[in-house]
């Protein structure tokens, strides 16, 4: 059987909001326009037509009155709600996963490639901090959250060894699925709408922009205290759970925009004089984004934005010519507030040596037909081998 011949399932984590791993999921229904997608609950509220307008089968979570609202709560039951989802009429699986569907359960003659987004953070390298996070400080309650986890690793270190394929998302991703799972993953880094941004060189104001999740581990707190010192004007757009108290401490000269539609997204983009990006992400696509809007990023020097922007890591001094040659941003080299401050100061100093051209050509290295071109030959050499008789 020829891959275009293949019934194909996609399988996603979960589709209650429309963020960078549901964009990876709509590439992957462009690639496969006739598979139907499985996932353990879906809120068709939050998602484009791209993704309703497919065939959804839900696990027995959905049923759960507020699922697509409180779903992170029922992570107990999702093990089990994962082999509830019936994939027996598919000759090809491709799970996009940052949790436990990588554990649905697929026949010998079935391939099942993950696309991993990264193993559950919350399980694995977070575990302690998602315990504590939780407001979780009563012993009983927290030997019952660490008893979840022990449980959850467990299920997903089990889940791993029914993964005919690991694709991971960045060379992050990769070493934590070789740490994790004792497993070899091919990186191939997620599609990003470069088209949906442009330079526009002649708007670009005296400001700088944080955009993204306001949620603990992406440190919105960070460049907050950094530009609380530094005095320039920082815009923060997006939304999440630390917004109503970074909002109630910030300084006068730091601007809360909230939520935006796509297009205010791009002018953000395009009008800010550098992003800011001070956490560790598996990958990270705002960085991207920036970009492709012709922006260069100051970053934390660690995490998939070492994979993405280009630059050097700057503590104290100034970078020298050969330093700033086709870079699109600065990297700092820790979380800590005054570095970032440090490294906008140094920014200031060499702003010129930032070409919007080659930023944009940078972004244009992930956009979604590339995605598509090394991913559909990954899985079409995968499927050919899984298909060629035994010997």
């Amino acid at each position: 059987m020829q891959l275009r011949d293949a019934r194909v399932a996609l399988v996603h984590h979960w589709l209650v909001t429309y963020r960078g791993g549901e964009k990876v999921l709509e590439s992957l229904c462009r690639m496969f326009p006739d598979a139907e997608l499985f996932t353990l609950v879906h809120d068709p509220r939050q998602l484009p037509s791209t993704l309703n307008d497919r065939r959804i089968h839900v696990s027995p979570l959905q049923r759960i009155p507020g699922a697509t609202r409180r779903y992170k709560s029922l992570l107990p039951m999702m093990p089990l709600a994962t082999e509830q989802l019936d994939l027996r009429g598919f000759d090809l699986v491709i799970s996009s996963d940052a949790s436990v569907v990588k554990g649905v359960l697929t026949r010998a003659d079935q391939l099942h490639v993950c696309y991993c987004h990264s193993p559950p953070r919350y399980a694995w390298d977070l575990a302690h901090d998602y315990v504590d996070g939780s407001g979780v400080r009563a012993k009983a309650r927290g030997m019952a959250a660490a008893a979840v986890m022990h449980y959850v690793r467990m299920f997903d270190a089990r889940a791993a060894q029914g993964v005919d394929d690991f694709v991971a998302n960045s060379s992050v991703v990769a070493r934590r699925i070789r740490k994790h799972y004792r497993r070899d993953a091919t990186v191939i880094h997620p599609p990003v709408s470069v088209e949906q941004f442009q330079p526009s060189p002649d708007q670009v104001g005296d400001h700088y922009l944080l955009a993204g999740q306001l949620v603990a581990y992406k440190r919105p707190d960070l460049a907050v205290a950094a530009f609380a010192d530094l005095g320039r004007p920082l815009r923060v757009v997006g939304e999440g759970q630390l917004f109503d108290s970074l909002r109630r401490s910030a300084p006068p000269n730091v601007t809360f925009v909230g939520r935006v539609d796509d297009a205010q997204w791009a002018r953000e983009m395009a009008t800010c004089r550098a992003l800011i990006f001070p956490g560790e992400e598996d990958f990270g696509i705002v960085p991207v984004e920036a970009m492709a809007a012709g922006r260069p990023v100051i970053a934390l020097g660690r995490g998939g934005a070492l994979e993405s922007v280009r630059g050097p890591v700057v503590d104290g001094g100034r970078p020298s010519a050969a330093d700033l040659e086709g870079a699109t941003g600065l990297f700092f080299p820790s979380d800590d507030a005054g570095c970032l401050a440090e490294a906008v100061r140094t920014f200031e100093r060499v702003a010129g040596a930032f070409d919007p051209a080659v930023c944009r050509a940078r972004a244009e290295t992930f956009a979604e037909p590339r995605f598509r071109q090394r991913f559909g030959d990954h899985v079409d050499g995968r499927f050919a081998d899984h298909a060629a008789p035994l010997r």
